[in-house]
C-alpha cells in the first residue's frame, strides 16, 4: 500500500497472548539504559498518556510497523533523555517540535549527546505535520533508507 509515494505498510493483526515478544535473532541494537531511571521510565509512562494531537497523529501512522515495516516505539526512555518517537533497528530518532524548540540550545545539546550514541535524529515541527503532512512522511522515509554512518 502506498499514499503519495511512500510505502506504508498494511495494518497487521494484534499478537495472540504470549507471541507479541522480542525475538532475541533480530540482532536490533538494545536500547541504552545509561541513565535511565525508574523515575525517567515513569515520566515516559506519563507523556505516552498525555500525547499531543500532533503525537497521536504521527503514532497511528508509525505505530504496529505501518509505515514501511520499520518498528518504532514512542516517548522511550535513552539514556538521559525521552524522546518521541524511535526506531532502533534504523537508529532513527523523530522529534514533534513546537515553538519552544525554535533554536533551543539544550536541543542541540539533547542531539549530540544521541549522535554520539549511534542515533540520526529527525526534528520535524508540529504545524509541517498538519500543513505538509506527506512531506513530513517523505522525509521519514528518506531518513529511513539512509544508509548509517
Amino acid at each position: 500500500m502506498q499514499k503519495e509515494g511512500v510505502p506504508i505498510s498494511p495494518r497487521r493483526p494484534s499478537p495472540l497472548a504470549g507471541e507479541g515478544a522480542r525475538r532475541a535473532d533480530e540482532g536490533l541494537p538494545e536500547p541504552c539504559s545509561i541513565h535511565s531511571t525508574p523515575r525517567t521510565k515513569t515520566f515516559a509512562r506519563r507523556l505516552r498518556r498525555a500525547s499531543t494531537e500532533a503525537e497521536k497523529t504521527l503514532w497511528g501512522i508509525l505505530r504496529d510497523r505501518r509505515f514501511v515495516d520499520h518498528k518504532f516505539r514512542r516517548q522511550v526512555p535513552i539514556g538521559p533523555y525521552i524522546v518521541d518517537f524511535v526506531c532502533f533497528e534504523a537508529r532513527l530518532i523523530v522529534e514533534l517540535d513546537g515553538s519552544q524548540h525554535a533554536e533551543n540550545a539544550r536541543d542541540r545539546l539533547r542531539d549530540d549527546w544521541l549522535a554520539r550514541d549511534g542515533y540520526r535524529v529527525l526534528r520535524v515541527w508540529k504545524n509541517d505535520l498538519t500543513d505538509n503532512r506527506d512531506g513530513v512522511l517523505t522525509a521519514i522515509w528518506h531518513a529511513l533508507e539512509e544508509p548509517r554512518t
